[in-house]
């Protein structure tokens, strides 16, 4: 039987057997136990004074910091108080890695205890989901804006120009101001509570798909990318009425600049913290609706996204410097007068010592200025985290047949008597405009000007004896373009030995046109994206395009319409079929591949009719950029190659020749078209074109896909040709090797050995 269920266990009732043994015992043993307070002795009864007790009560006591007025920062969570509010930065800016926008003065701690708790600034730490992910050049960017918008700067000024070039981060940049602008301050508080994004309507979606890749539910986006009049009037009513000093539910709108201009009195009603202004170059003019409508906008921070500050001229400069600044460079004629006119002159091939002294004295004077409110970095830096970029130019004769139809529409009598200034110009239906768009298309292919052709209009009255009798537009006849027999040979090269995606942009939709139909004819799957495809279809094209999977390998892009914004890394070759005066658009058309994400060796190729009005746009583009080079990236060295009268000779065909470009460079490099001296070392594709490689032979190419196509086609005249920057490059990637196991190190160096051998674009035609 177990102890516990004895009856002696079980119990204490009276029914329970007691043994008396036992209880004597117990009784005897807590007895002696038990002292009585009587017999205390007299050594005992002194622990309970007052002395004693007044000694415990000291020593019982809580500790306390000896500091007036202390309180914890950093105590702990509890749950149901309330905790103390202390002033601290929303991320803690001793964090490694942590980018500080602003970090206030040192205070010792008893110093701030006898201040003002709302006079104490907090530090400015950007969100460590987007600090840890910048580049360092992004994060330079980050804080050179935030700077700018908070008046660092210059002072009473608060706006800014973000001028990178093409694939730096511009957008990832602007996010992380955005976010930290609407989520911190130094007075513990938010810079701004609303912001408006305006950008062309095909990047909209862009914008909003950024925000939401970057930052996930974090924050709301109203995007105005359609709907009714009277939706869109209820949405933009609804944001611009919220008015709040902490925090709104959805801060930010994104809006195309035709919207805006349409519904510009609603969102002037009230205040927005920030405007941010994507592909600023829009409002390079200051007298158009759009420029004055945002201007009109309340709006105290400004910033302008632009990778091209200059496309044409300095007036444009100042249109967008005065946007973000008002005032900074005083007025249009005033800026006119103090640099423009001096700068221009400066430029000229013609320009005398005295006036490219005084030229340089207004550069230096402007960019002293300018510079505080405008950041800007070269694609270079790219060279870092990007594979290698060749840029080709081509210079590429026409077929006898193009020959022929061009001199016949440029000695024909209505083009002598519009430019002789003996043509009436009441009468006289042959604008100058006219006549370029049509020797352009001619230089791409005569179906472009086959129409004109039939219908004898001025410049072919006797076109079309010259045409092949068997001529049908319905099917395509490269050999009848130098170009698109370049094409065709490049295309064929590219199907049967590469597994490479190209990308295909042209200003015309009837060149694109063109190029489906001889994609059809050999076989080809391709996609196209023009002004007709929605914005919503465009993003769904792009991504399905990039994806390694899908068997569509051409991309054919009008320029106009998806030249800004689109990201095309599944291709890494792109060929610029026809030149746009504009040489803003041909770049970012050309930026569409080398960007981030792309993992193979790029191939750009731009073509020209040699001897035609395509080399003379080419050239006054460099003409536009030296320009660029010397204002905005302060390059003085830009060369000045050709005079004003050079860039008025449009209508000229230079039929001797294997480069009209070349042969105004008056180049030093090369004896009789064959270069005896390389470029200089520190050249690369950004630098001034003299600079590049010059191939009238295919020996020098360093692209084996255009080699063979030179034997081939048999039309390509001379190019032009150069890499991105390798010596940035090369660091990172010798710190790498000596980590590396050697058979890596195999792969690196013949990776290396391969690469060595929507919205309409204001055009000038002044």
């Amino acid at each position: 039987m177990r102890r516990s269920l004895a009856p002696s266990q079980i119990g204490s009732g009276e029914n329970v057997f007691k043994s008396p043994i036992l209880e004597s015992k117990r009784n005897k043993r807590r007895e002696c136990t038990k002292i009585a307070l009587t017999q205390k002795s007299a050594s005992q009864a002194l622990s309970t004074s007052e002395h004693e007790e007044l000694i415990r009560q000291i020593l019982i006591k809580p500790f306390k910091v000896p500091i007036p007025n202390y309180v914890s920062s950093y105590c702990g969570k509890s749950l149901g108080l309330k905790r103390t509010q202390v002033r601290r930065a929303l991320h803690d800016p001793d964090e490694p890695n942590a980018l500080v926008l602003y970090r206030p003065p040192y205070i010792p701690e008893h110093e701030k205890m006898k201040m003002n708790p709302n006079d104490i600034k907090v530090a400015v730490v950007v969100d460590p989901v987007l600090g840890n992910i910048l580049r360092p050049h992004q994060r330079d960017g980050v804080k050179f804006m935030y700077d700018c918008v908070t008046g660092n700067q210059i002072e009473n000024a608060y706006g800014c120009i973000m001028a990178d070039e093409m694939g730096l981060g511009k957008t990832l940049q602007c996010i992380t101001l955005l976010w930290t602008l609407l989520r911190q301050g130094p007075d513990c508080k938010p810079t701004i509570c609303k912001a408006v994004i305006v950008c062309p309507s095909s990047l909209v979606k862009n914008w909003y798909n950024e925000i939401h890749k970057w930052l996930g539910q974090r924050i709301n986006a109203l995007a105005m990318d359609g709907g009714s009049k009277a939706d869109i009037t209820l949405k933009l009513q609804q944001y611009m009425n919220t008015f709040t000093t902490t925090r709104v539910a959805t801060p930010v709108l994104i809006i195309s600049y035709e919207t805006f201009r349409i519904y510009s009195n609603i969102l002037h009603s009230s205040e927005v913290g920030l405007v941010l202004c994507d592909e600023g170059h829009r409002l390079k003019n200051s007298e158009n609706q759009t420029y004055q409508a945002l201007m009109g906008l309340k709006a105290k921070r400004r910033i302008l996204i632009s990778g091209t500050p200059i496309q044409n001229d300095l007036t444009e400069y100042f249109s967008l410097v005065h946007f973000v600044n008002e005032g900074i460079l005083g007025t249009a004629q005033e800026f006119k007068k103090r640099y423009e006119n001096a700068i221009l002159r400066g430029q000229d091939a013609l320009a005398t010592a005295a006036e490219r002294e005084r030229a340089q004295e207004c550069l230096q004077t402007l960019t002293s200025i300018v510079n505080k409110c405008m950041i800007r970095r070269t694609s270079s830096l790219l060279t870092k985290y990007l594979p290698v970029k060749f840029e080709q130019v081509i210079c590429v004769k026409m077929t006898p047949l193009q020959t022929q139809l061009y001199k016949n529409f440029i000695n024909s009598d209505a083009i002598r008597n519009k430019f002789s200034g003996t043509g009436e110009k009441n009468t006289s239906t042959l604008s100058a405009l006219s006549s370029i768009t049509t020797l352009k298309k001619l230089c791409n292919h005569p179906d472009l000007v086959y129409d004109k052709i039939v219908e004898r209009s001025e410049g072919f009255e006797k076109a079309l004896s010259l045409l092949p009798s068997n001529y049908d537009t319905k099917d395509v006849k490269p050999e009848l373009s130098g170009k698109l027999m370049i094409l065709d040979c490049m295309l064929a090269n590219l199907k049967t030995n590469t597994d490479d995606k190209i990308v295909l942009v042209s200003n015309y939709t009837q060149t694109l046109d063109l190029f489906e139909k001889l994609c059809r004819k050999r076989g080809y799957q391709y996609v196209r994206l023009d002004g007709s495809m929605t914005i919503k279809k465009r993003a769904k094209v792009v991504e399905s395009f990039n994806n390694k999977e899908n068997k569509e390998w051409i991309f054919m892009l009008s320029s106009k319409a998806g030249g800004c914004g689109l990201n095309l890394i599944g291709a890494n070759r792109l060929i610029m079929f026809d030149p746009d005066w504009n040489p803003a658009n041909d770049d970012q058309a050309m930026a569409r591949v080398w960007r981030d994400g792309q993992k193979k060796p790029c191939f750009i190729y731009r073509l020209l009719a040699t001897g035609t009005i395509e080399e003379k746009i080419f050239q006054r583009q460099a003409h536009k950029k030296a320009l660029s080079d010397t204002v905005v990236d302060q390059n003085e060295e830009s060369l000045r190659h050709f005079t004003s009268e050079d860039l008025k000779d449009l209508f000229r065909l230079e039929e001797n020749t294997l480069s009209d470009t070349h042969s105004k460079f008056k180049c030093r490099r090369c004896v009789n078209n064959i270069q005896v001296t390389l470029p200089p070392e520190n050249s690369d594709c950004t630098s001034d074109l003299s600079n590049w490689y010059h191939c009238a032979d295919k020996k020098n190419l360093a692209d084996m896909v255009l080699k063979q196509c030179w034997d081939l086609a048999k039309t390509i005249s001379f190019v032009f040709h150069h890499r991105s920057a390798q010596t940035e490059a090369e660091k990172p990637v010798e710190e790498e090797k000596e980590n590396i196991p050697e058979p890596k190190r195999r792969k690196v160096e013949i990776e290396e050995d391969y690469s060595e051998p929507d919205d309409s674009a204001d055009e000038d035609y002044e």
